[in-house]
């Protein structure tokens, strides 16, 4: 797919480094309840950590208590979903829609009134 911010793997592993490169260009996930935005609540926005683009703002996090950083709603336009037949399930991979960077999955489960649960890796954003 295209992305409006291209760079080669080589490029985005040496911004990013070992661990966001797994989670966000391998389509890695961070161990639960390890990641620093987890239980975090502060008023901002949590922007994509490969290209800084905004992708959820700090009233649509929630505590789900799964072990991951929880949204009901992604700012509208910014997150790509992806049908995703991995680990012997269907489920939606979300990415970020400027780099295509692997944020997460989203579910509809959620317990507020979208239903939605976007449940996403620490290590794939950071907060603005």
């Amino acid at each position: 797919m295209k992305y409006p911010i291209e760079k080669t793997e080589a490029e985005w592993k040496q911004e990013l480094g070992e661990e966001k490169y797994r989670i966000l260009r391998e389509k890695g996930t961070e161990y639960p309840h390890s990641g620093e935005y987890n239980l975090h609540f502060e008023n901002g926005t949590y922007v994509c950590a490969a290209c800084k683009e905004p992708l959820f703002e700090s009233h649509s996090k929630f505590n789900a208590h799964c072990g991951w950083p929880s949204f009901d709603e992604s700012i509208p336009g910014k997150v790509e979903y992806i049908k995703d037949h991995t680990h012997g399930m269907i489920r939606t991979e979300i990415v970020c829609a400027n780099c295509g960077g692997h944020l997460g999955h989203v579910f509809e489960d959620g317990p507020t009134k979208t239903g939605i649960r976007y449940c996403v890796n620490s290590l794939s954003i950071d907060f603005k």
